[in-house]
């Protein structure tokens, strides 16, 4: 029986966490060991989400968990940050899955929807019953949303959509999106329910990575939806972009699982892999590579926990949020490449997971704002000049 998974903790950062925070981590941790560890392999092989994840999730409160009301559970940032952490020590889909209904979905109705919209969506979503995708990226356009193509056009009491979207996480599966459009020029968001006439979505096949994830192209040919399906609250660009700030604040947290769990593996197999008559975690190179994943391992935390405090105090920015970002994929996606060469041969085996993070990693590192952009979004912060324009 394999014995329950410890995490990392160096610099013992449980001693900064409240009581809550650790059993809403540890029951998050026990619930992954138990139901997402041992089929995701296969879910990633065959390429395929497994839905009842979805109510598992929604059960402990981690859909929306940081709105208050509406069924959701009102989290602090740094407890919803451990639970989404070790949903992607499980796999990146299904913290994707979550990232996207909580903070690209629940998120905008939450903030830029009516009283009515609110009461007709997230309690439902909270719950699980009902899921949502985010239509912002293009296929032209994915680093710069403001090039976007897809226009709404005011007809009676209807709007009409046109356009296209791509790479849409929980797309194939959604109940309803919200889709960013330019009306009259203007970003504003808008929900489209499945069935819609002129919505249609087509799951994205061939991926090498998120394979245990649903992605999917969502176009609009004369979709019409009624007036009130537009989010009142929403105008300007700023508003998908502050959705986006949500989730890249969850990744940041959820790069911190993926790393911990290549680390967890690789370690293990170290200590009993016999090469030269003895394990091979007694070779220096070897250990040299252990000790870099821990210590960056460690420094993500750091930084995903006082950027979690501060965002529980509603003082953190969003070029803070950048750096939680980009620091901690890099890191995470860096330690699963020296989790895979310790494994050796292995380690291209699905019969080990450090590989299956690797490739996922390869699209957190560009999802939800890439590498370099998040560095040009620092830059301008600390220079004062945009590298945009």
């Amino acid at each position: 029986m394999a014995l329950p998974f410890k995490g990392a903790d160096f610099l013992n950062l449980d001693a900064e966490l409240s009581d809550e925070e650790r059993m809403i981590r540890d029951t998050v941790r026990q619930y992954v060991s138990k139901e997402v560890v041992p089929i995701v392999a296969k879910h990633f092989r065959d390429g395929t989400f497994h839905k009842p994840w979805i109510s598992q999730v929604a059960e402990m409160g981690l859909l929306g968990a940081t709105l208050e009301g509406y069924g959701c559970a009102g989290l602090g940032n740094v407890a919803y940050g451990l639970a989404i952490q070790e949903l992607e020590r499980g796999d990146s889909g299904l913290r994707s899955f979550v990232s996207v209904q909580g903070g690209l979905v629940m998120y905008p109705l939450y903030a830029f929807g009516s009283e009515e919209q609110k009461r007709k969506w997230l309690p439902e979503m909270a719950a699980g019953r009902k899921v949502g995708c985010f239509g912002l990226t293009e296929p032209d356009f994915g680093s710069d949303p403001s090039g976007m193509r897809t226009t709404a056009r005011k007809e009676g009491s209807s709007y009409v959509l046109d356009g296209t979207k791509m790479w849409i996480t929980n797309g194939g599966i959604a109940d309803v999106a919200v889709v960013w459009a330019k009306l009259d020029g203007v970003v504003r968001g808008f929900l489209v329910e499945r069935g819609t006439p002129g919505y249609k979505t087509s799951d994205v096949e061939g991926k090498f990575s998120l394979r245990a994830s649903v992605t999917s192209e969502l176009s609009f040919d004369g979709c019409r939806i009624p007036a009130a399906n537009l989010l009142p609250k929403s105008e300007g660009l700023k508003s998908p972009l502050m959705c986006l700030n949500q989730a890249r604040y969850g990744i940041g947290w959820g790069a911190i699982g993926a790393a911990m769990a290549c680390y967890s593996e690789a370690l293990e197999y170290a200590k009993t892999r016999i090469q030269f008559g003895k394990p091979i975690a007694g070779f220096q190179l070897v250990q040299n590579k252990l000790v870099q994943m821990l210590t960056e391992i460690t420094k993500a935390q750091l930084l995903a926990l006082r950027v979690g405090r501060m965002k529980d105090k509603g003082e953190a920015k969003p070029y803070q949020i950048s750096m939680l970002k980009r620091n901690n994929v890099q890191i995470a996606l860096e330690g699963a490449r020296m989790a895979r060469d310790i494994l050796g041969a292995n380690g291209v085996a699905d019969e080990y997971q450090s590989f299956r993070h690797m490739a996922n990693l390869e699209s957190v590192y560009t999802y939800e704002g890439t590498h370099d952009i998040h560095t040009l979004v620092i830059g301008e912060n600390i220079t004062g000049i945009s590298a945009f324009s």
